[in-house]
């Protein structure tokens, strides 16, 4: 006769059953205190050492250990001991449950008012090719990028303002008027860079940054050697169409770059070191130009300059990676990049923004009619010829220019620190500042002596750059920055270079019956007293609003 089946469950089978939901019960209280059993012993956990019992021992999380850690019914340890767990275990316990709860407080709030407390759904993004976690970049990576974007920036000036010292050699050669070499230096090129500006810089916080810049800069490189090859004024506007469209692929990403590589407290050096390649790239414009004229000729000079850009764009391709947006700021954004009328929008309701681009379209406005006219003004007034004003104005342009826009980003960085409206009184300053040494050299009678006069207002006309290029990437939200560059350029290059050197050449003609050919003299004058004065007052504006304006972002 066979033994009848068990009506109730063995004791064994209770103690394992209860063990069973011991445990549930404990993860659904402490997620922690599963991890503590896997770590510490049995015997340690049941309190193998007794001890005294810290103050509130055996409430919260700690009691279910002590009823979970039971050892086999033989070889039990004693009662006391059963009932004081190891101290540190607890202790060990007490700091994960702490951790865990300042974890939970750093944690942001979700923008959907959801609990932080409870587990979200996994948004999983493909990682943009070669980008850089914030422990991956050093100062040195930091600096090299901002070096070879420099060196960028010098080719990408040295293409544009070549044309400058090669508008008297063109001019007689193509046989044009001075409205119509306006047209070349300033709006052939500025119309296409300042409009293909904005829709290049909305595809450059959309994807990688550095092959945007890459691919521009085989571009210009590309019809600037193109230039060399055209055999009338049609062929060598349409290459400058081409230089123009190239270029506008360069500030935009490059300041975007710069603002994820450098921390807002060191962004306005930065920046202005950048900017620096404005005047090393004019200067080494102003010699090559004048030199490869003289030694061969101007068409030669355009094919020297360019095809070297072509080996550096495979440079910037190869060797600058791509940071985490956000990142110099301690966060990575996480938006989509706004549409391009959103951003602009968002800038043009900043008061701030507004006065901020016209006076920099002014400084702007100024700065290229004396970029583009000054050789044409020291060779009809003067009769200095082209490789010895190539070498004045290129020590002129790159040491001064270049030592002005650091200085400036300095002054915004320090004095900054304290009062955030002296981005806009640098410039502002510096524009009412240098006149007196413009007037010293449109009018100083020995054309040398006026050259070193003019050096202050060289140095003077080039600080207002990083102190806005800086601020206008502070003042918007970070997938905003690199459309936002291209919209203050667009304003910039649209009145400066499009206008500035178009408005003196037509004042030239103008001018000629009454001056002959010192009118380029009085129309440099004219240009640049009332476009500083202006921009002077548009800059003073520009900070009484600037405070508020840059709350404006966490809105």
């Amino acid at each position: 006769m066979g033994r009848e089946p068990r009506a109730h469950p063995r004791g064994h089978e209770v103690r394992a059953g209860a063990r069973r939901e011991g445990r549930a019960r404990r993860d659904r209280r402490d997620p922690h205190a599963g991890l503590l059993a896997l770590l510490v012993p049995r015997h340690l956990r049941a309190g193998a050492r007794a001890g005294p019992r810290p103050p509130g021992a055996g409430q919260g999380v700690r009691a279910p250990l002590a009823r979970r850690a039971r050892l086999p019914r033989r070889g039990r340890a004693p009662a006391a001991a059963r009932r004081r767990p190891l101290r540190g275990v607890t202790a060990l316990h007490r700091g994960v449950r702490a951790h865990h709860r300042e974890r939970l407080r750093a944690r942001p709030a979700p923008a959907d008012g959801a609990d932080p407390r409870q587990p979200r759904p996994l948004a999983v993004a493909a990682p943009a090719p070669s980008s850089l976690p914030a422990a991956a970049v050093s100062r040195a990576e930091a600096r090299w990028v901002l070096g070879l974007l420099v060196v960028v920036y010098v080719f990408n000036f040295v293409d544009r303002q070549i044309l400058s010292i090669l508008v008297e050699p063109i001019r007689q050669d193509l046989g044009v008027s001075d409205t119509a070499m306006g047209f070349l230096t300033g709006g052939a090129f500025a119309v296409f860079y300042t409009f293909a500006g904005i829709p290049i810089a909305r595809f450059a916080d959309r994807s990688v940054r550095r092959t945007v810049i890459a691919v521009g800069c085989a571009l210009w490189s590309a019809m600037t050697a193109a230039s060399g090859l055209a055999r009338g004024f049609a062929d060598l506007a349409l290459a400058r169409i081409g230089v123009g469209v190239g270029e506008a692929a360069c500030s935009p990403p490059a300041h975007s770059l710069l603002s994820d590589y450098f921390p807002p407290e060191r962004r306005a050096t930065a920046l202005a070191v950048y900017a620096s390649g404005i005047h090393f790239g004019t200067a080494f414009g102003y010699l090559a130009g004048g030199w490869l004229n003289e030694a061969f000729d101007w068409r030669t000079a355009f094919l020297a300059v360019g095809l070297p850009g072509l080996a550096l764009a495979l440079l910037v391709r190869l060797t600058v990676r791509e940071p985490a947006r956000g990142l110099s700021e301690g966060g990575v954004a996480g938006e989509a990049p706004p549409a391009t009328s959103e951003v602009f929008r968002f800038l043009w309701d900043l008061r701030s923004f507004r006065h901020l681009s016209f006076a920099s379209a002014l400084t702007a406005f100024a700065g290229y009619g004396v970029a583009i006219w000054t050789p044409a003004f020291l060779v009809r007034v003067h009769g200095m010829g082209t490789a010895e004003i190539g070498t004045w104005l290129g020590l002129i342009a790159g040491l001064g220019g270049a030592s002005g826009a650091w200085l400036g980003g300095v002054a915004a960085d320090r004095l900054g620190a304290r009062d955030p409206r002296w981005a806009v009184r640098v410039p502002a300053a510096a524009a009412l500042a240098g006149l007196p040494f413009t007037a010293l050299l449109l009018f100083w009678p020995s054309p040398r002596t006026a050259l070193l006069l003019g050096i202050p207002g060289t140095v003077l006309g080039a600080m207002w750059l990083g102190p806005v290029f800086a601020l206008t990437q502070t003042l918007v939200r970070i997938r905003m920055r690199a459309v936002a560059s291209a919209i203050l350029l667009f304003i910039v290059n649209l009145i400066g270079l499009g206008l500035g050197p178009q408005v003196v050449g037509a004042l030239n003609d103008l001018l000629r019956p009454t001056f002959g050919g010192a009118s380029v003299r009085w129309s440099l004058a004219a240009v640049v007293l009332v476009s500083s004065v202006w921009a002077a007052v548009h800059f003073a504006l520009a900070g009484r609003t600037l405070a508020g304006d840059l709350r404006a972002k966490a809105r």
